[in-house]
């Protein structure tokens, strides 16, 4: 008996052998009633159905204000958060939170830096416009042991060289973390077209999921819209990227449209891996 149920465990994981995971980015766009009809009141459930339905193991959002990331909080009601308001360090500003499967993953550890000279104190670095953060986290798989880092930002909109230091820092603290040398992905809309300068950096560091994955990408080329949806979605500035320890099995950029309205100006990105 006990043999049998070490088996069915172990098919459980994977035919393969290895535990199967899932990531998703996703840019819900802040709250303001200045959107009109895609304000975020209009848009809750739509958002809250989409990661639900996928089931993301983690999750990084950008630009939540606290009462979206509450509200995502209750809606997504197997999962956690970590992170904190970019402007206080609590709950005031956006958030670049990490939300995760609970039931599947504990933390053992996480915390908050600010893209800037200062990262652990709020502040603005270099030619940004405003305080930036990456909120990260190192996960643990509760049936497997497995281990792994994930680092979520939101970079500058304005300032071109703040994208690139904020990688430089942000690729710096996945060295200085990852000492015991596990798998990590590093996540977010960082407001740079892949043929820039921050994306080039960041590519020669890391694998851009995109590009690895084994399955053919599906969806558009582009991740962000502006609440168009006759966009041609030929702006690409939302990435999950990888280190060496990660094999991407599948890549989807998700494209929703009803009633000539999406779900937020940012396509989510979407990814299947293994260790």
């Amino acid at each position: 008996m006990k043999r049998i149920f070490l088996l069915l465990f172990l098919f459980a994981i994977t035919d393969a052998g290895f535990a199967q995971y899932s990531a998703m980015t996703y840019n819900i766009r802040y709250s303001t009633t200045n959107d009109g009809p895609n304000w975020w009141e209009n848009r809750k459930e739509w958002v809250a159905d989409l990661v639900n339905y996928n089931a993301p193991d983690v999750l990084g959002i950008q630009e939540g204000l606290d009462s979206q990331v509450q509200f995502l909080d209750s809606a997504l009601t197997t999962y956690n958060f970590v992170g904190v308001g970019r402007d206080d360090g609590k709950k005031k500003g956006e958030y670049s939170a990490v939300f995760y499967n609970a039931k599947k993953l504990d933390v053992m550890e996480s915390g908050t830096f600010w893209l800037s000279e200062t990262p652990d104190q709020v502040s603005v670095g270099w030619d940004a416009s405003m305080e930036r953060v990456s909120t990260w986290a190192k996960f643990r798989n509760k049936s497997t042991g497995e281990q792994f880092w994930v680092f979520n930002a939101h970079l500058d909109h304005i300032g071109p060289g703040s994208r690139l230091q904020a990688l430089k820092l942000i690729h710096q603290k996945t060295e200085e973390k990852n000492t015991e040398h596990l798998p990590v992905l590093v996540m977010g809309d960082f407001n740079a077209t892949p043929d820039a300068p921050p994306i080039q950096f960041l590519s020669s560091k890391l694998n851009d999921s995109r590009e690895i994955s084994i399955t053919k990408p599906y969806g558009p080329w582009g991740t962000f819209n502006a609440f168009d949806v006759a966009s041609p979605l030929e702006s690409r500035i939302d990435y999950i990227f990888v280190n060496e320890k990660v094999t991407v099995q599948k890549y989807a950029a998700i494209s929703e449209v009803r009633k000539n309205l999406s779900p937020s100006d940012h396509l989510p990105v979407f990814i299947h891996f293994e260790f």
